[in-house]
């Protein structure tokens, strides 16, 4: 048996411990080859390929990032793009794809799964959006850096009476921004799937400086709307649209926190974590979930699950159909959103 290995998508903390465990489980285990394609299904579009054998993989374990590389390529904007993946995978004599991404990657391998291509698929996001799992690998480091800055942020944001606005990843679903704000005791957290009011933010400031507290930390996510914008657009950075079909977005921490300004009075300044959510070490977490990802894929290969992925329910290795996976995102539950509230001023 020969498998290949992909990582697509966004870079994610614990990337290289999934690859890394594909590789001990398949040589090991059942004395199989295994091939890597770089940058995501553009490897396979552009014959990018190299052998993972357990030397490839010594030492990449805490590593962040993927040694793969990756990308965004969309292989069914390409004309061809799913004959020249087939023709690929039969020219390598790869007998088994496992895919390693989040819905868009996973989306793609649905649809060669239904033309006939045997893969399996692992779950990656470190929004922790992708449906049929209950975590992802790559969320534990991201929440972690989150919470450590906003930790920082406090001691800065009380020296000197300000209000900082801390903007976090979470295009479409809060769970960053909700976790990290209640871990780091943010005064209000803004996430995309219950909008607010820049009066509701205001109103917490200042209920907070009536009580004697002269700062405020305000966690927001990206995808976050205002209700007061004319109907919540999300802030955007570029139009530009990448191969899935999603613009760049960033910018609602400036708005929110010029708004505030305005409308209070009170000094506020924001702070953007950006890509440094999903640089860097993995969290041991997310090690051992990607290992155990990793692990779980090739036995599936080996029992001939062809279509589904691996996932974690409770504190179980399972695997789903990878359509579960797709088609709609695992967002912030009203429960989890009122426990937050709990704790705004």
């Amino acid at each position: 048996m020969r498998l290949g290995v992909l990582t697509g998508g966004g870079d994610c903390p614990g990337l290289n411990a999934v690859i890394r465990a594909v590789v001990h489980r398949s040589i090991k285990g059942y004395g199989w080859s295994v091939v890597g394609f770089r940058h995501g299904w553009r490897g396979l579009l552009q014959s990018e390929i190299e052998e993972l054998d357990l030397k490839a993989v010594s030492g990449i374990l805490p590593r962040g990032g993927t040694i793969l590389g990756t990308s965004r390529t969309n292989p069914y904007q390409d004309p061809g793009g799913e004959a020249r993946i087939r023709d690929e995978l039969k020219l390598r004599a790869v007998d088994v794809l496992i895919v390693i991404g989040g819905e868009d990657t996973l989306g793609v391998a649905v649809k060669l799964h239904e033309a006939g291509v045997r893969l399996v698929g692992i779950p990656k996001t470190i929004d922790n959006d992708v449906n049929g799992t209950d975590y992802t690998f790559g969320f534990d480091t991201a929440l972690s850096i989150a919470t450590e800055a906003i930790d920082r942020l406090h001691t800065t944001a009380e020296s000197h009476d300000r209000v900082i606005v801390v903007e976090v990843m979470g295009r479409h679903a809060g769970w960053i921004a909700l976790e990290a704000g209640v871990a780091g005791g943010a005064d209000m957290i803004l996430i995309p799937e219950y909008p607010v009011s820049v009066e509701e933010v205001c109103g917490v400031v200042q209920r907070r400086h009536e009580h004697g507290k002269n700062f405020s930390i305000i966690v927001v996510a990206e995808g976050a709307r205002l209700q007061d914008t004319e109907g919540g657009p999300v802030e955007v950075q570029s139009e530009r649209r990448d191969a899935f079909g999603h613009v760049r977005l960033g910018g609602i921490g400036a708005t929110l926190a010029d708004r505030i300004e305005e409308r209070t009075g009170f000094e506020s300044r924001y702070s953007v974590l950006g890509h440094i959510q999903r640089g860097g070490s993995p969290t041991a977490f997310d090690r051992f979930l990607g290992t155990r990802f990793g692990v779980k894929a090739v036995d599936l290969v080996q029992r001939e699950g062809f279509g589904r992925m691996v996932a974690i329910r409770g504190m179980k290795i399972v695997d789903v159909p990878i359509v579960e996976g797709v088609g709609s995102l695992k967002t912030v539950d009203r429960e989890f959103y009122e426990l937050a509230k709990v704790f705004f001023s």
